[in-house]
C-alpha cells in the first residue's frame, strides 16, 4: 500500500481522480479524519510527468489526489459516498469545460479491501438515483502516482476567488460538499 506516513502507520491512502485536482484537494481537505490531499498524476506511462505533458493527452495520467486518512475518524466508503457526489461520474475523460482524459473519474485501488469497497461503492452509486446516466469511473489497480507540481498544491487556499476558475468552479464544489457533509467537515 502507499502509505509515506512514518509517523501514524494507522494512516492509510486513496487515490481519486475527479477531473481538476485543484477542486478535489479543496472538497477532501476539510474532512475531519483528513490529514493530507496531494495533487498529483497516476495511471500513465510516463516517469515524473509534468502538468504540460499531462495537458497532451497522450501520457495516460489522470489529475488526482493523494488522500492520507485516519479510517478511525472516516472510512474508504464515507470517502468514496463524497467522492460520488463532487463531481460528475457519468462523463468520460470530462468535468465541465475541462475535457480529455487526464480529467477522468478513476479510483486507483491499492489492494484487495481497496478493490471491494471501490466496487461496491461503484454498484450502490449506480443502482441509486444520484445520477440519471450510467457512471463511467474507472476502477483500476494502483500502479504509479506523482505529485503534482508546487504551484498546483494547496491551490484554492492559496489563490482562491484571484482566479475565476476557482471562483465559478472550485468554490461551487466546496460550497455544495460543505451543505451536504458539513458533520465530516472540520470546523
Amino acid at each position: 500500500m502507499l502509505n509515506d506516513n512514518k509517523a501514524n502507520s494507522s494512516m492509510e491512502n486513496v487515490i481519486l481522480g475527479t477531473g481538476c485536482f485543484w477542486c478535489t484537494e479543496a472538497v477532501f481537505q476539510n474532512l475531519k479524519g483528513v490529514q493530507e490531499v496531494v495533487s498529483g498524476y497516476a495511471g500513465g506511462h510516463v516517469e515524473n510527468p509534468t502538468y504540460e505533458q499531462i495537458g497532451t493527452k497522450t501520457t495516460g495520467h489522470a489529475e488526482v489526489v493523494k488522500i492520507t486518512f485516519d479510517p478511525a475518524v472516516i472510512t474508504l466508503t464515507e470517502l468514496l459516498e463524497i467522492f460520488w457526489r463532487v463531481h460528475d461520474p457519468t462523463t468520460l475523460n470530462k468535468q465541465g469545460a475541462d475535457v480529455g482524459p487526464q480529467y477522468r473519474s478513476a479510483i486507483f485501488y491499492q489492494n484487495e479491501m481497496q478493490k471491494e469497497v471501490a466496487e461496491k461503492s461503484f454498484r450502490e452509486a449506480n443502482a441509486s438515483d444520484l445520477w440519471s446516466d450510467p457512471i463511467v469511473t474507472e476502477i483500476t489497480a494502483f500502479t504509479n502516482y506523482f505529485p503534482a507540481e508546487d504551484y498546483h498544491q494547496q491551490y484554492f487556499n492559496r489563490v482562491g476567488e484571484r482566479n475565476p476558475y476557482c471562483t465559478y468552479v472550485v468554490k461551487p464544489k466546496v460550497e455544495k460538499a460543505k451543505k451536504m457533509f458539513g458533520d465530516k467537515m472540520k470546523k
